[in-house]
């Protein structure tokens, strides 16, 4: 019984992939098979092959010949290749995991620094956008302080120059006296003032006094014609 390492179809129409089987030569393409040592899709970007490099070998062994197509790709997959080192293959897997590991980083790095600068871009606008405002806020507040304190300033002059013109306007608009009121004022304070000739109480008036003496000694006095007669 002679066995193939061949292709076996797989997949919807126009979408297929293999699998890399070992089977009997007699049997259809796609009908049993004793073992299954990888598979390979070619649909993808790249092409995905994957190989069991020991079993294939052992199949191989044991007599078992791969067709044309499936021999390209076991040595396109280096089954046919001496066995990499333990310490190689070590070597190769750290060096992919530290490759990964510094993808991994530098993608961090680089996200933290995007979110430092968008949360410093932010910062700055906020700090910009506070200060415009208190600064319109001040401008304001000043304006308004100095129109409050030209309006009392203003208030305050008018009330003194107001002050002094009204003081000014009475003074001007008392009407100067008339010569017949100059006059009635006048003998009022005459009439009011006491006279000079008035005599204090109980002192005899000098004049009245004087008068009857006068009299008296006329009324006594023998006329001249009668004593020459």
């Amino acid at each position: 019984m002679a066995l193939k390492i061949r292709l076996r179809r797989m997949g919807r129409k126009k979408a297929p992939h293999y699998r890399i089987v070992v089977a009997e030569s007699s049997t259809a393409r796609d009908g049993r098979f004793v073992a299954r040592v990888g598979h390979y899709n070619p649909t993808t970007e790249p092409a995905t092959l994957v190989v069991d490099r020991e079993k294939a070998l052992a199949w191989i062994a044991k007599g078992a010949q791969p067709t044309d197509t499936v021999q390209s790709l076991l040595k396109k997959a280096g089954v046919f290749e001496p066995a990499p080192n333990v310490v190689e293959q070590a070597a190769e897997v750290v060096t992919g995991a530290a490759k990964k590991a510094g993808k991994s980083v530098s993608g961090a790095a680089s996200a933290v620094a995007g979110a430092v600068a968008s949360a410093a871009s932010a910062v700055a606008g906020a700090a910009a956008s506070a200060g415009a405002a208190v600064s319109g806020v001040a401008a304001s507040a000043g304006a308004a302080v100095s129109d409050a304190a030209s309006s009392a300033a203003a208030a305050v002059s008018d009330r003194v120059s107001g002050g002094g013109d009204d003081s000014q306007d009475t003074a001007s608009a008392a009407p100067a006296p008339s010569g017949d009121e100059a006059g009635t004022v006048a003998v009022e304070a005459e009439a009011t003032e006491p006279t000079a000739t008035a005599t204090s109480p109980g002192t005899p008036d000098a004049s009245a006094a004087e008068t009857p003496v006068a009299t008296d000694a006329e009324a006594t006095e023998p006329a001249a014609d009668e004593n020459q007669g």
